[in-house]
C-alpha cells in the first residue's frame, strides 16, 4: 500500500505493505542473542498447584510469565536514565515514533585490542541532510548477530568524539547492532554514552540509544522512514521494535 506522509514540511512517499524489521526477537533459548553475563530469558507457564498455564497441560489458555532483560538480551532502546542516579523512563522519554533515519554501514577500525568507530567514518559514511535518527550497520554483517554471545567479546564501540558528533548534528536516535555504543569493560566510565545524551551539563533528555539491532544484508545503506516502536515499560530502557520503510 503505497501512502504520502507529511513530516517537518517534506512529503515522503511509502509502502506499507513492505516493512523492514531491524529487531531481534526474544526467545527462550541459549540460542537468543545475550551480553552482559547474564543467563537466557525464560518463558515458562504460571503454576498454580497442579494446575499449568498451558493448554497443553489442560488449562483453557496459556498463559506465561516471562523473565528477561532488557539490556542483555535483544534489541533495546534506553533513554538517559540509563546512566543517571535520578529516575527517568523510557516511556516518558520517547513521545513521537516516525522519524527520518539514515542506515550507514562501518567497519569499525583496529586500535590496539579494540575496534573503534570514529567521528571520521560517521562524517565520510553520512549522506543524508539533517536525518533524525542514524543506524550504524557494523561490519562484517553476519546473520550470527542474532544469536551471539557478547559476553566477554570486546565488541567495537562508538568513541567520544564520534558520539559527541552525532550531538553535535541534532541526531535524536542512534541505532546500532551492538550490545552497547560503549565498550564492555570501560571502568564505568561511559563516554560515548554521555557525550550523546549531554550528560550532565546539558542532557537530552528526548534522545534514546538503540542497541542490539541486525540489519539484514539486503538493507541498502541511505535514507527510510523509522518506525521506532517499544512496549509501555516505566524502565530505563524496553524492548523495541525498529521498523524501516523505504522512501519511493
Amino acid at each position: 500500500m503505497i501512502t504520502t506522509i507529511e513530516h517537518n514540511n517534506q512529503s515522503y512517499k511509502i509502502d506499507l505493505s513492505k516493512p523492514l524489521d531491524i529487531s531481534i526477537p526474544l526467545r527462550a533459548s541459549q540460542e537468543n542473542v545475550n551480553a552482559w553475563y547474564i543467563d537466557r530469558p525464560r518463558i515458562e507457564p504460571v503454576t498454580d498447584g497442579e494446575w499449568i498455564g498451558k493448554v497443553s497441560e489442560g488449562a483453557s489458555t496459556n498463559f506465561n510469565n516471562i523473565y528477561f532483560n532488557p539490556h542483555g538480551h535483544g534489541t533495546h532502546t534506553e533513554c538517559v536514565g540509563h546512566i543517571t542516579p535520578e529516575f527517568y523512563s523510557i516511556n516518558d522519554a520517547l513521545k513521537q515514533y516516525f522519524f527520518i533515519a539514515e542506515v550507514i554501514s562501518i567497519l569499525p577500525e583496529k586500535q590496539g585490542e579494540n575496534q573503534i568507530i570514529t567521528k571520521d567514518q560517521i562524517e565520510a559514511a553520512i549522506t543524508s541532510i539533517q536525518p533524525e535518527a542514524l543506524i550504524i550497520r557494523t561490519l562484517p554483517n553476519t546473520k550470527d548477530k542474532c544469536n551471539k554471545h557478547y559476553s566477554n567479546t570486546n565488541w567495537p564501540f562508538l568513541t567520544e568524539e564520534a558520539a559527541r558528533y552525532l550531538k553535535k548534528l541534532n541526531i535524536e536516535h542512534l541505532l546500532i547492532d551492538l550490545p552497547s555504543v560503549d565498550k564492555e569493560k570501560d571502568d564505568g566510565k561511559l563516554l560515548a554514552h554521555k557525550a550523546f545524551w549531554g550528560y550532565p551539563k546539558a542532557t537530552r533528555h528526548y534522545a534514546t540509544i538503540t542497541e542490539m539491532i541486525y540489519v539484514d544484508t539486503k538493507i541498502s545503506d541511505g535514507q527510510y522512514l523509522l518506525n521506532l516502536q517499544i512496549a509501555p515499560f516505566v524502565n530505563d530502557a524496553s524492548p523495541s521494535k525498529p521498523v524501516l520503510y523505504k522512501m519511493l
